[in-house]
């Protein structure tokens, strides 16, 4: 909690306001009875008509005071609950922003998503109801005993004994429930997780006829949340009972003790009036204090969640270097090692490889080679395990990685588009590019065309994830995105895998005649699109098994020609296209 509760800076003020309200609300509630006391043994008992409607109207008054109170606590709690959740919210979205690809692998992208929705909505819950009962209910319940003492202190021996045990049996199934809702949470994220995955990989689900085995997978995970949602709702459901039942038996013995004092001339009916009600105030306010312990219990569970992940730490940390030195290779990789967290084996071993600036690097391979690592490295998405990797002769940890990754063009291999316009997409490159300059990009990246047959050209709408394009189109607009920016290193991890071989063949004339002439990093599966490269790496599982021209690779790198024949044939001459 020692990340979060910093944040409730400057809410001082409408933190102390709302229960303070909720305290003048308590009081005008615990002097109702002593009012119904004094009108039923001083005015009825007399029949005093005036006096009657002396203390109604002054009971009407508190009511209406009261009202006014809680109005206002309820709104200085809401205000500070939302605005806090938000300020909660935004952290750990910053605090998940500013982490590192290996640190996101570990924590897992669906139990982020639940601890920035459904975690922060209990937090919000909490906070709320904190700020409104965590004082009032306490005040209500003692204020309550303390004024049954000054009515009769036989009478108000009930309470003293019945409230010991209530806060027992409240306290205790709190202590139960903390764990077990830790545990819904948990289950909670496995189920989001599946989710996910069905949801994403829906085609792939249909294309295999897996629907039913995924249904059943679901439905295990689903079974799993469920019964350990009805054990928590058991435990917290014995709440309302057991203070009923406690209550009503205290309420007889009151009853009961009253009446034979009343009997005795020792208590006027008015008082025991007055006990009765005050008896059914702590009812009231325990049956409140058992919800909100209930949903406090969820919140801190939640809040731990939360906090757990703000204790990540970036294990990338950040360099100050801002500018590279004037004649140094623009990428360079000396005897570079790489070894996902948690993995078994070497990704990458030893790749070492210069590229200047305006040369053009392909790198091709067999699935799982290591081909994207590799160029998730010049970005520093990842750090090395061992070696260095440069860019223009510095050290990759050495660079501020905003005006590192500013130098750099990076189409993933999956092309991702944001909901919005082809415009707000393309500005990501450039938030201060022209038309002329997107349009442009969009030329080189062979996307012009369509666009312009869009109603709306750059203004027309893209849909959550671009669906509303095809994957060649994405792959394009991701393309020249890209290009907006005006990179000196441009990554393109297999982005041209959706377009045709007439398409790929333009893209590529188009991209070496870029006027800022980038240097490029192509990651592809055809040999046509990297025959023209200056340089070409073939990698096998995760080794270089070959560097060179596309001729010196036919007759020297046994796996390229693999690669080769297969897509051409054997004894074809590799001609760039």
């Amino acid at each position: 909690m020692k990340k979060l509760l910093p944040l409730l800076r400057g809410y001082r003020k409408k933190a102390i306001a709302a229960p303070f309200f909720k305290l003048l609300e308590a009081s005008m509630e615990l002097c109702v009875p002593l009012i119904v006391r004094a009108i039923i043994d001083k005015g009825i008992d007399n029949g005093d008509k005036p006096f009657i409607i002396r203390m109604t109207l002054l009971m009407i008054l508190f009511g209406v005071l009261g009202y006014l109170f809680a109005i206002c606590a309820q709104y200085y709690a809401a205000k500070v609950a939302t605005e806090f959740t938000g300020r909660v919210r935004h952290t750990l979205f910053r605090h998940i922003e500013g982490l590192s690809y290996s640190d996101l692998d570990t924590i897992g992208t669906s139990t982020l998503i639940t601890r920035l929705t459904s975690d922060t909505n209990q937090i919000q819950n909490g906070v709320n109801l904190t700020l409104r009962l965590l004082l009032r209910s306490p005040f209500i319940v003692f204020g309550a005993l303390i004024m049954a003492f000054t009515v009769d202190v036989k009478g108000a021996l009930v309470f003293a004994v019945i409230i010991p045990i209530l806060c027992v049996v409240v306290f205790g199934i709190m202590l139960v429930t903390i764990p077990l809702y830790r545990k819904v949470q948990a289950k909670l994220d496995a189920v989001l997780s599946a989710t996910r995955e069905h949801l994403s990989g829906v085609r792939v689900l249909r294309a295999f006829c897996k629907e039913q085995s995924e249904i059943d997978k679901f439905n295990k995970k689903h079974g799993e949340l469920t019964k350990e949602q009805l054990l928590v709702g058991r435990v917290s459901a014995l709440m309302n009972p057991v203070t009923y039942v406690l209550i009503n038996l205290a309420l007889l013995v009151l009853i009961y003790v009253g009446a034979l004092r009343v009997e005795v001339g020792l208590l006027t009916q008015g008082a025991v009036i007055a006990l009765y009600n005050y008896m059914s105030q702590i009812l009231v306010e325990l049956i409140k204090m058992a919800n909100m312990i209930i949903t406090l219990t969820k919140s801190l569970a939640s809040a731990k969640r939360v906090q757990a992940v703000l204790d990540v730490e970036n294990t990338m940390e950040n360099g100050s270097i801002v500018e590279g030195n004037e004649g140094a290779p623009a990428v360079e990789f000396r005897n570079v090692f790489f070894k996902y967290k948690g993995a078994g084996a070497e990704m990458l071993s030893d790749i070492s490889f210069k590229l200047m600036p305006g040369e053009t690097l392909g790198i091709i391979g067999g699935t799982g080679a290591g081909k994207s690592t590799l160029v998730q490295l010049i970005s520093r998405y990842y750090d090395a395990t061992g070696g260095e990797v440069l860019v223009e002769g510095v050290p990759v940890k050495d660079w501020d990685v905003n005006v590192l990754r500013k130098k750099i063009g990076d189409i993933p291999q999956k092309a991702v588009l944001f909901s919005g316009t082809i415009r707000s997409n393309l500005l990501w490159g450039d938030r201060n590019a022209t038309d002329e300059e997107l349009y442009s990009a969009l030329e080189a990246a062979q996307a012009a065309s369509f666009v312009r047959e869009k109603d709306g050209q750059l203004d027309a709408p893209v849909s959550a994830g671009g669906t509303n394009f095809s994957g060649g189109q994405r792959q394009r607009l991701s393309i020249a995105r890209a290009l907006v920016g005006s990179p000196s290193i441009l990554l393109l991890d297999d982005s041209s895998s959706a377009l045709d071989y007439a398409t790929d063949s333009a893209l590529r004339k188009a991209l070496s005649k870029l006027p800022f002439n980038p240097c490029r990093v192509i990651v592809s599966q055809r040999t046509v699109s990297i025959a023209g490269c200056d340089h070409i790496l073939v990698l096998d599982d995760g080794r270089a098994v070959g560097y060179g021209t596309h001729e010196e690779l036919l007759e020297s790198c046994e796996v390229y020609k693999e690669i080769y024949d297969s897509q051409f044939g054997a004894g074809q001459n590799g001609g760039v296209a």
